[in-house]
């Protein structure tokens, strides 16, 4: 045999097969039951043999047909995964996101699935940096980055209004009182963020506190790498307070004290202004502004 037979004929068989049923192949083929017999029909003089005992009541597989059907059921799954992972319909909108490791990590990425509710049509790319000042890389489209906002580019949005406050396990509080002094625990070990060395200082001066320098101290180049070495405890951190809400919240580390120091530096959004033509990135630069509102709205009584 030179030919094979033709894939409508194939098709009606497989559906009839795997309902034992004309009728129900007919209605899953969106076809009447008389023209599924008509293509099984012509299948099995093109093949020479039966492939179905037709009965009173409904019809079933012969020997050989039942031979037949497991390898065009196979062939059919295979055309249809291969068919379905090649071509699906891809989604149109992309989007191309750079952040900080920590706000990414702990105040984006939690907050991705909203987005993708909203907006199932765009597909996200997220990349991390440690320090960024420029949009120095043509595939992004939206920079996320810590600072006073002091940056050439002239399309930003502020994020956040941050405040300081020390952290520790709570094993470590409870070396130095009950309650804490804050004196004898900023004396001990610190861990102190690139960056923002001086907190400790402006902590001290903000407060009047009077603190002195440490007996040791960590350096991390980043809160979310400071909060990992706090959770082996023996140090403490003045790190920013949203930052520290999900340790906080789980007990993993605890705040001490009530001190709740102004951070000069926020958080902005920087676009570049061939980005802000496209309707993707005003999509998420207005539902993450958004977010960053219902962040510092006041609570209400």
């Amino acid at each position: 045999m030179s030919r094979l037979p033709h894939v409508t004929w194939l098709r009606a068989f497989e559906a009839a097969a795997r309902h034992s049923s004309f009728s129900g192949a007919a209605s899953e083929l969106n076809l009447t039951p008389a023209a599924v017999s008509q293509h099984i029909r012509l299948l099995e003089e093109h093949l020479g043999v039966d492939l179905f005992k037709r009965l009173p009541h409904g019809v079933t597989l012969t020997d050989m047909g039942q031979a037949y059907a497991l390898p065009i059921r196979k062939a059919f799954t295979e055309m249809n995964d291969a068919t379905s992972g090649l071509f699906r319909r891809r989604k149109n909108r992309h989007l191309h996101i750079r952040t900080s490791v920590t706000y990414g990590a702990l105040i984006l990425a939690p907050r991705l699935a909203e987005f993708s509710a909203l907006y199932p049509d765009i597909e996200l790319h997220m990349t991390t940096a440690i320090w960024s000042d420029r949009l120095d890389d043509p595939r992004i489209d939206i920079d996320i980055r810590y600072g006073t906002g002091n940056w050439s580019e002239p399309s930003l949005w502020q994020l956040s209004q941050e405040t300081g406050i020390v952290v520790c396990t709570p094993d470590h509080a409870r070396r130095f009182g009950t309650p804490p002094e804050i004196s004898r625990l900023a004396a001990d070990r610190r861990v102190l963020v690139m960056g923002s060395e001086v907190e400790w200082q402006r902590l001290s001066a903000h407060f009047s506190l009077d603190l002195g320098a440490a007996a040791h101290s960590a350096r991390a180049d980043s809160s979310l790498m400071a909060l990992q070495m706090l959770l082996g405890g023996g140090c403490s951190a003045i790190i920013h307070e949203s930052f520290a809400a999900p340790y906080l919240e789980r007990g993993l580390l605890v705040s001490p004290f009530e001190y709740r120091l102004p951070i000069r530096e926020a958080y902005f959004m920087i676009i570049g202004s061939d980005a802000l033509k496209r309707s993707e990135v005003t999509d998420f630069r207005d539902w993450l502004v958004g977010c960053s509102n219902r962040d510092t709205a006041p609570d209400q009584p």
